[in-house]
């Protein structure tokens, strides 16, 4: 059975990623490129990668322990804070990078 793929949209960009189900925000933005901050290389040891999910997350995992605990890390977190790095694209998403 092929693998779904979803599209990501990233604002304020409005850059739009095609990546497979499965693939974390942080694939999406790296594979067009985008610069999304990932100090720790992408291993939940930071907060950088920091990003708000507007629209998609609803079909999302539940976070982690671990990501709960750093995004109480990050400036600006609401109820939609997920880390790029921990987060598994399952629909299509928009989502912001703070700045």
């Amino acid at each position: 059975m092929p693998l779904r793929r979803f599209w990501v949209t990233f604002e304020p960009s409005g850059r739009r990623a095609l990546v497979d189900e499965g693939s974390t925000i942080l694939d999406a933005a790296r594979s067009i490129d985008l610069n999304l901050d990932h100090v720790c290389g992408g291993c939940c040891s930071c907060a950088t990668c920091h990003v708000i999910v507007r629209e998609g997350h609803e079909h999302l995992d539940q976070r982690s322990e671990d990501e709960i605990a750093m995004l109480e890390t990050a400036d600006g977190q609401t109820e939609l804070s997920r880390l790029a790095c921990q987060t598994e694209v399952m629909a299509d998403l928009r989502v912001k990078i703070p700045s």
